[in-house]
């Protein structure tokens, strides 16, 4: 691929999305950066099939410019659950600029979603948590089958410091309600580490981030957070932090 990039607008400041960058966060980057790359080149070569889920977060952005600057192997794919913020649709046409490439996107059923929305309401998944889950099952969850069906294997953007869902997140497992292995190649990167990367190498990013969006979903299940507060609590702020999971990453 080309070495011409996009010039990146600059942003409302927002010290989490510029941390310092001191001579050790930069070692630091260099050093995940390698392993990362080591690691993407061995999956692509032990397992051929190999598609990674870009939702276009600060993490996913990483993986995205590791992948086509590199141009590695992997095909890269998204999952469009046709309530994304405006502002991931604008980065999605970034995306695809930035680095002359075009993206794979897959959308829900749409036979499904007229019944939820028909049977249960437009906004219905702030009623339970069962019914937010319907919500995420068909918005995301089949979707994501049909996009990783025939693949050997699937990468995600997921970090251990992201939630307590999260905790003993893994390097490499075995995702068995899909049928692959799965990998999770920045699980012990920093939110720093993250955000230092794309400083450092220019990446295009989400303009909720500089918002104080610091994880960012769909639109009615997406909000900004307070100082202090956990960096998922954004995301389905109305329930219990150990249920906050779209079903994509649940263990069976």
């Amino acid at each position: 691929m080309s070495e011409t990039f996009s010039i990146i607008r600059p942003r409302v400041s927002n010290p989490a999305t510029n941390p310092e960058l001191t001579d050790v966060l930069r070692m630091n980057v260099a050093v995940k950066r390698a392993n990362a790359l080591e690691l993407l080149h061995a999956i692509a070569e032990e397992h051929g099939a190999v598609t990674f889920a870009n939702s276009f977060g600060a993490e996913d952005m990483v993986l995205t410019d590791l992948i086509l600057r590199e141009g590695l192997p992997i095909e890269i794919f998204s999952l469009d659950t046709g309530r994304l913020p405006a502002e991931t649709y604008t980065l999605m046409g970034e995306v695809e600029k930035h680095y002359a490439a075009k993206l794979k996107v897959f959308f829900p059923n749409t036979a499904a979603i007229e019944e939820y929305v028909r049977t249960q309401g437009i906004n219905a998944f702030y009623d339970s948590v069962e019914l937010r889950k319907a919500c995420c099952h068909i918005r995301k969850v089949e979707p994501l089958r049909r996009a990783l069906a025939g693949k050997k294997a699937w990468i995600t953007g997921m970090r251990a410091a992201q939630s307590t869902t999260r905790a003993d997140l893994p390097v490499r497992e075995y995702d068995a309600g899909n049928g692959l292995e799965k990998y999770n190649p920045l699980a012990d990167w920093s939110e720093q580490e993250v955000w230092a990367y794309i400083r450092i190498h220019a990446v295009p990013y989400n303009a909720l981030h500089d918002q104080f969006y610091p994880s960012i979903g769909c639109a009615p299940c997406t909000r900004a957070i307070a100082v202090g507060e956990d960096i998922r609590a954004g995301r389905w702020w109305w329930e219990d932090p150990q249920n906050k999971e779209c079903g994509l990453h649940v263990k069976k």
